[in-house]
């Protein structure tokens, strides 16, 4: 697969192509990322297969989460050196390896192998942060929308993917659900990566503008410490974050509401979160990544205070509707700001690695909210862990907005005479 790249005098940010490759990486996140939620459809008949107990039967999602998150890591080195087509391409073709592999799984350790390398470690890892790391360089005006759109990636696939598994599981079973999947990503990722193989000229400012060649501002600190930084603001919203959404339906277990209402609560945050994503991404667009972190942030941690006081039935859909209005736009937020303070020709990996600690947030946040329901028997003191996270990632936000200065320009070089 030959891979063209911009030619240098063409101006293709905010252009009908850019427009064009953002509808072919919407599609192909929501394709590839049926691997983060395919496991939680067929947990029950896993379960029932290899008669296994809840928990062990929920190792596989753990499993691909981290497989994703490590992936995608990877994967974002490689979009920086021979851009993203070959590896939308080889991740088509790992899904299809990997689900049809795991059709055939003799025990429950090779379909969780299955699960965390071929599926999650390289495969759907190329549908989140390296897309969304691609996408970034195509658009300068219309940047924030177009990084919020192919981050709803996942969440279209999680609207996408779940009935079609359902059905699959209930008329053929598990198995040849997993066969279907798998011959469905590779007929269509590889093919739509063929439309992705134009890439921009990271090194050249002359390529789409000097804005997107370089930083726009720098910090009082090196590149490897705001890194790690945004690292940490990752993982402390997204702890916070998987409170709600990866216990709502335990917790209305525990209320004695039944899991009916938890998985509908769960439901409207997803859905919210489209809409809140989006919206952020417009609002990123005319005042920047980091003070559109600062407000997903603080209305994130508003909305995680309403869990404390309104336990009612009613009011948990309302809370649950405000919580998904005002998270959406955190996490794509991070890959606007990797694209303020750092160049262009790293954006793949840095951007990888921060949206990459946020999957590793909510795997952490969730697994915790657990233990301190397991300790403390109630939910509350979890909501409380949430919230000191949270505003662990406000803080960090703040001394961001406050601390930047803009970037100074390059120098030209000149000639001695």
């Amino acid at each position: 697969m030959s891979i063209d790249t911009a030619a240098e005098t063409d101006d293709v940010t905010d252009s009908s192509a850019a427009w064009r490759r953002l509808v072919v990486s919407v599609i192909v996140a929501m394709i590839g990322g049926v691997g983060l939620w395919s496991t939680v459809v067929i947990l029950p008949a896993i379960e029932a297969e290899f008669k296994l107990d809840r928990g062990a039967a929920s190792l596989p999602y753990t499993a691909t989460l981290v497989g994703f998150a490590l992936g995608g890591i990877l994967m974002g080195r490689f979009v920086d050196r021979i851009g993203v087509a070959l590896p939308v391409a080889f991740g088509g073709i790992m899904l299809a390896v990997g689900y049809i592999g795991s059709s055939f799984a003799q025990n429950f350790w090779q379909y969780v192998a299955a699960q965390a390398v071929l599926i999650g470690f390289l495969g759907s890892s190329v549908s989140f942060g390296p897309l969304v790391a691609d996408i970034s360089l195509w658009f300068q005006k219309r940047r924030g929308i177009a990084v919020a759109l192919v981050a709803s990636g996942n969440y279209f696939a999680g609207a996408f993917w779940p009935p079609l598994i359902q059905w699959g599981v209930e008329e053929i079973g598990w198995r040849q659900t997993n066969v279907v999947i798998g011959l469905v990503c590779v007929a269509l990722m590889v093919p739509l990566s063929l439309l992705l193989r134009r890439r921009i000229d990271t090194t050249s400012q002359a390529a789409a503008g000097p804005a997107t060649a370089t930083a726009r501002y720098q910090m009082p600190m090196s590149k490897g410490g705001l890194q790690a930084l945004l690292i940490l603001a990752g993982i402390a919203c997204c702890v916070a974050m998987s409170m709600p959404q990866v216990h709502i339906v335990a917790y209305c277990v525990e209320l004695g509401y039944g899991s009916g209402p938890g998985a509908e609560m769960l439901s409207l945050m997803l859905g919210f979160g489209i809409v809140s994503r989006l919206a952020s991404g417009l609002i990123a667009d005319k005042i920047g990544g980091l003070a559109t972190l600062l407000l997903g942030s603080t209305l994130q941690c508003i909305a995680l205070f309403l869990y404390l006081p309104f336990d009612g039935l009613v009011p948990l859909y309302v809370v649950s509707i405000i919580f998904g209005l005002s998270q959406g736009g955190i996490v794509p937020s991070y890959a606007l700001i990797v694209r303020d303070y750092f160049p262009a020709r790293e954006a793949g990996t840095r951007v990888s690695v921060v949206l990459m600690s946020t999957v590793l947030g909510m795997a952490i946040g969730g697994w915790l909210s657990g233990l301190i329901f397991d300790w403390t028997g109630s939910y509350q003191a979890a909501f409380w862990h949430g919230i000191a996270w949270n505003v662990l990632n406000m803080g960090i936000a703040v001394w961001l907005l406050t601390s930047r200065r803009p970037a100074e320009p390059p120098r030209a070089m000149v000639s001695p005479a």
